[in-house]
């Protein structure tokens, strides 16, 4: 459900505007207002989704109320007699420009849009707001396999294949990936490069001398380039 508001300082116009919103089932009309001065009374209290608004009104026009930014988070639908504003209108990211009279299909489209919009916008909301997934899947023989982040000890790349060691599994999984792409699937958790070749979990590493790391009875060179980080990382020094 949307909410609106529709602004027109022409009374029957409104009407118009009003009988057709009232026709659109996924919209919920929550005023009417004669000019935008009203509307920002309206909208202080109720916030809205999308406004239909007209152009040429006295004290502030329509562009002039997007320009505003009283009504910064709502979508707007420009409804006005003069064609000549399109530019300007759409250079302001409206939603739709109709020309009066609006047949009722022309107006539905426009909602329609509107709704699409909105659905999107909350789609994007929610995926924001979701965790990283705590897996991803890799090629391996024609098939797709599923990688527990959690279950990695360590990485080690060969140009353009990687090797991925697992804690549940001493077959490594072998897959056509960049050391560098799967680095970036584990952005922010524990795992961190030691060497142009190898990235490591450090919650699996079970020691460090000056040169290596060792996983079990894995020993791991630290490379030169990698050192200092590394060293940093963990707190001690070389």
């Amino acid at each position: 459900m949307l909410r609106c508001i529709a602004i027109d300082d022409e009374e029957l116009a409104l009407e118009l505007l009003e009988d057709n919103i009232r026709k659109v089932p996924f919209l919920d009309l929550v005023a009417t207002c004669n000019n935008p001065l009203e509307a920002i009374r309206v909208l202080d209290g109720n916030p809205v989704d999308l406004v239909f608004l007209d152009i040429q009104m006295p004290g502030l026009t329509g562009l002039q109320f997007i320009q505003s930014g009283l009504a910064a988070s709502a979508m707007f639908i420009l409804i006005t007699a003069y064609e000549k504003y399109a530019l300007e209108g759409y250079s302001l990211d409206v939603v739709d420009y109709l020309v009066k009279p609006v047949p009722l299909d022309r107006f539905l489209k426009a909602c329609h849009k509107a709704l699409d919009l909105h659905q999107l916008r909350s789609r994007t909301k929610a995926d924001a707001r979701q965790p990283p997934a705590d897996y991803f899947f890799v090629n391996v023989d024609y098939s797709l396999l599923k990688i527990q982040k959690s279950d990695i000890s360590w990485v080690e790349g060969f140009r353009d294949y990687i090797k991925i060691h697992l804690v549940s599994n001493a077959k490594p999984v072998l897959t056509r990936m960049s050391i560098k792409s799967i680095e970036e699937q584990l952005t922010g958790l524990p795992f961190v490069r030691i060497h142009k070749s190898y990235l490591v979990s450090l919650p699996a590493v079970t020691s460090v001398k000056k040169n290596s790391v060792f996983i079990q009875t894995m020993e791991l060179p630290i490379g030169e380039n990698y050192r200092e980080a590394f060293f940093n990382l963990i707190g001690k020094t070389s």
